[in-house]
């Protein structure tokens, strides 16, 4: 099932939407150049104020391609690797805020791409996981360096090494999201936190 990144123009924010077949979004090497583009389509145009990423009513994204990977022979699987970590550096250090609004699950490289943003808002029914130990495989885009500074070590080393699930609250209580929506709204209110930081300059608290 392959993933696609839609790029939409919602007046000054770009709401850029993985979409799936099955509806779980893989962060496939296409995607990622994709969305490399679009970092750079934001960073140029100055009407835009911010970003939204998203995903899925059942997922934001469940990480990398399992089945491209394993074809991978060790030089293309550096460049990968390598070209992730080039894209969640853009997305991080975006002079635009760039907000990850996260329904259903979050697993993997996507949440590395959720960590890589400057906020996450969650539904409720939101499930964050770094699942690769299971696979005996690590992520590689960022996600081990930066679940720590939000969560704090001991609750990030559970989760990266036992592939630990928390729910939309737990990840609120210890940082890893900044609000949590119920309603519809989820979208809506990511855009009034990509304006509102774009306007302050400051850090969403």
């Amino acid at each position: 099932m392959s993933t696609r990144l839609v790029a939409t123009a919602r007046e000054d924010v770009l709401l850029l939407t993985l979409e799936s077949d099955d509806g779980y979004p893989r962060l496939e090497s296409a995607v990622m150049k994709t969305l490399a583009r679009e970092m750079t389509r934001l960073a140029q145009t100055p009407g835009f104020a911010g970003a939204v990423v998203t995903g899925s009513e059942r997922a934001f994204a469940v990480g990398a391609d399992i089945a491209e990977i394993a074809q991978l022979q060790a030089a293309q699987a550096l460049e990968f690797s390598r070209r992730g970590q080039g894209v969640m550096a853009a997305i991080a250090f975006s002079q635009k805020p760039v907000i990850a609004a996260i329904r259903g699950f979050c697993l993997g490289g996507g949440l590395d791409l959720a960590l890589a943003c400057h906020a996450r808002i969650a539904m409720h029914d939101a499930i964050f996981a770094h699942p690769g130990a299971a696979l005996g495989i690590i992520t590689g885009w960022g996600g081990t360096q930066r679940l720590p500074r939000l969560i704090g070590r001991k609750r990030a080393l559970e989760m990266v090494v036992t592939g630990a699930k928390i729910n939309a609250q737990e990840a609120f209580a210890c940082g890893l999201v900044t609000a949590v929506s119920s309603g519809p709204e989820l979208i809506a209110e990511a855009f009034r936190m990509a304006r509102r930081q774009q306007a302050s300059g400051s850090e969403i608290p």
